[in-house]
């Protein structure tokens, strides 16, 4: 054989080895910020360095709304990541955007990686689902509302945590407020005083089973458990019990790091952060406070943040390495180490208990407070919401109590208003599916 046909045959070698051992490279727009964001990165590393077929490279596209932005103007360009991470406010947004993803269940099924819904934690397995039970979405930090306390200060105070909102105000607020404390403060008031209070109390949200079975569908916030619930907060703020410090997650948080705010009321997923703060207390947590003239059976709350949806208008190859890499995310190890770091809850049975077997809830109670309260009894009302424009509706919510809390409007006023706006957005949501 001569010499040029021989390198000829050497390069179309090379050629041939370079296309069957090329990586598939996909992409994750996410809106994990700071030490989360390094935390993605990790995870992401992770998984490159698990195999040589697929790459997967994470994008940092701002907030949760920035990133949902990006998303669906990218869909429309016919750009659009592989992985979007979508906050639980905008999943009607794509779930309801025709032709926008394919569900996970059946990404992983046509891949060939095993799935079973009742792997996942009780809590998160329905919140991303359609109406038939099938996973849309593959939750990823996914957390629920408890409330933090500063140990110190409920034992200079001689109280406890309270377990009802009753307890609250009758003996625990008055005790912190007596010992120098203000008692309580909360971080974003649709998420935990609304949403949460309808699940933690088995209450209709929305019409058509809280939005899943129907885009026709009427908000049903404007009750009078919820609206005595608010009134109570005003009465808590006047008598010094509560402070609502503006509608910045951190405005609210802070004072409870610094000392003044005895109880906090905030998200399962930022224990992870309290912990690194090393705060100049000891703290723990709990579940979230129901009231007992409500209901006397409290049932689990609904999930917040977020779950990663798999973008359609890829190639099979590209659809697969996606698959592979939910396979890796929901793993055991993955999501330990995910729980371990950040606070968000392990999404798989199998997780918790890996957690469970080395120790961590041993070392850290608190860990355990969020995973613990999704999967108390749940009812009818209580596997989440679907409601299109959403981000908007809370908009209107973060307006209204606002103005209930500065002495703006009253409380029946502030619900009328949400209701007749809510029911605006839904209504013109609905055009959008015809």
């Amino acid at each position: 054989m001569s010499f040029y046909k021989t390198a000829s045959l050497s390069v179309a070698l090379s050629m041939t080895a370079g296309v069957a051992f090329a990586e598939t490279e996909i992409t994750w727009w996410h809106a994990m910020g700071g030490a989360l964001g390094d935390t993605v990165n990790q995870i992401a590393a992770d998984f490159n360095a698990s195999q040589d077929d697929y790459k997967i490279t994470p994008v940092f596209k701002g907030t949760y709304e920035e990133t949902l932005t990006s998303g669906i103007a990218a869909f429309r360009a016919g750009e659009q990541p592989h992985v979007l991470q979508v906050f639980d406010a905008g999943a009607a947004t794509v779930i309801g955007a025709k032709g926008a993803t394919i569900p996970v269940q059946d990404l992983l099924a046509d891949n060939g990686v095993a799935f079973d819904i009742n792997d996942y934690i009780a809590g998160v397995r329905y919140f991303y689902a359609d109406t038939e039970g099938k996973m849309i979405g593959m939750p990823f930090n996914s957390s629920t509302p408890i409330i933090y306390y500063n140990v110190d200060a409920l034992e200079k105070a001689g109280v406890s945590a309270p377990k009802t909102w009753e307890e609250f105000q009758s003996t625990t607020a008055p005790a912190l407020k007596a010992a120098g404390y203000t008692a309580l403060a909360q971080s974003h008031l649709p998420w935990i005083f609304t949403e949460n209070f309808m699940s933690r109390h088995n209450l209709p949200f929305a019409t058509n089973d809280n939005g899943y079975t129907g885009t026709d569908t009427k908000i049903l916030v404007n009750n009078d458990a919820i609206k005595a619930h608010f009134t109570a907060v005003t009465e808590w703020q006047k008598e010094g019990y509560f402070e609502w410090f503006g509608t910045g997650w951190g405005d609210n948080q802070s004072k409870f790091e610094e000392g003044e705010v005895a109880m906090w009321l905030g998200s399962s997923g930022s224990f992870g952060g309290l912990l690194k703060k090393d705060l100049p207390f000891e703290f723990s947590a709990t579940y979230l406070p129901y009231w007992e003239g409500v209901t006397k059976e409290p049932t689990q709350t609904f999930i917040g943040g977020a779950s990663l949806f798999a973008m359609a208008g890829k190639s099979a190859e590209e659809n697969k390495a996606t698959a592979e890499f939910f396979r890796f995310l929901t793993s055991s190890d993955t999501q330990y180490y995910w729980h371990k770091a950040t606070g968000y809850v392990p999404v798989t049975e199998a997780a918790y208990e890996k957690a469970a077997a080395d120790g961590h809830y041993t070392r850290f109670p608190a860990a355990e407070v969020g995973v613990k309260q999704l999967q108390l009894p749940a009812g009818e009302n209580t596997k989440g919401y679907r409601m299109g424009f959403y981000v908007q509706i809370r908009d209107v919510m973060n307006r209204e109590y606002g103005r209930i809390l500065t002495g703006e409007t009253d409380v029946d006023t502030a619900f009328a208003n949400i209701e007749v706006e809510a029911n605006k957005l839904l209504a013109r949501f609905a055009k959008t599916q015809k």
